[in-house]
């Protein structure tokens, strides 16, 4: 199924970088510590997560990539730059995908000002160190409890609005972003498309339909493992479109 990702002569495909928090190690599903042993985690904590699927998708592909992942639970990007700095910013990176907090500011859900800010300074940082480095954003999927819970910041609202929202931040800190290649839109995008077409449930707290898959893992707020899958091949699937932009010489 990943056979169109075949880059003739691309066997070597360079390091990646994987900077986030739960969402990206996949809290809360089998994909946790899937597959470890294929990837180096930073901060030493022995997790798989959604790098670990990236890197065995884009191996059936003949892709060679060096994965490393750098992630800590319940934080922004910001926190990165406070705390991991000396570690992230240690080497020469070759591409390097970023995903912060899921509400983009825990103070104020939905206010992408510290996302732009991390952001700027982060693409700075990698950008000294290698300037062909390609930085991507993830934007991460619309929260079941902040959408159908009282007391959640898009309560009441359908749940393609805070995806909207999300997207909407990410978009932001990458425009006009000197070594940002791109945005992977999982939830302004993928997400909201299989429960729109009936692949998945949009709301899991009246049970999931018949035929459906539930995105969401048990607390309604992280993925489950079909989530995550999602979101690793959303991430595959960005970087190819990358490469066929460049071999048709287009432009947009």
């Amino acid at each position: 199924m990943l056979a169109f990702l075949v880059c003739p002569g691309s066997g070597v495909a360079g390091t990646i970088l994987f900077v986030g928090n739960s969402f990206t190690s996949a809290h809360g599903s089998s994909v946790l510590y899937y597959r470890a042993q294929t990837v180096t985690g930073l901060n030493g904590t022995g997790l798989g997560g959604m790098p670990a699927l990236f890197k065995s998708f884009t191996s059936q592909a003949g892709l060679g990539y060096d994965v490393y992942l750098e992630t800590h639970p319940g934080i922004g990007l910001e926190w990165h730059l406070e705390h991991e700095l000396d570690i992230i910013g240690r080497r020469p990176w070759d591409s390097v995908v970023l995903q912060s907090y899921s509400t983009l500011d825990p103070k104020k859900p939905g206010d992408p000002a510290v996302l732009v800010d991390s952001v700027r300074k982060l693409a700075s940082v990698f950008r000294a160190r290698n300037p062909a480095v390609e930085l991507r954003l993830t934007a991460t999927w619309p929260r079941a409890d902040q959408t159908y819970e009282s007391g959640g910041a898009w309560y009441g609202k359908p749940i393609d609005a805070m995806a909207r929202d999300i997207r909407a931040g990410y978009e932001l800190a990458a425009a006009g972003m000197p070594g940002i290649k791109g945005m992977v839109a999982v939830g302004g995008g993928a997400w909201i498309r299989a429960t729109i077409t009936g692949v998945a449930d949009a709301n899991p707290y009246d049970g999931i339909d018949a035929g459906k898959v539930d995105l969401w893992t048990f607390d309604h707020y992280h993925a489950s493992s079909y989530g995550y899958y999602l979101e690793a091949l959303m991430v595959v699937g960005r970087r190819q479109s990358v490469r066929e932009h460049r071999a048709g010489g287009g432009s947009g």
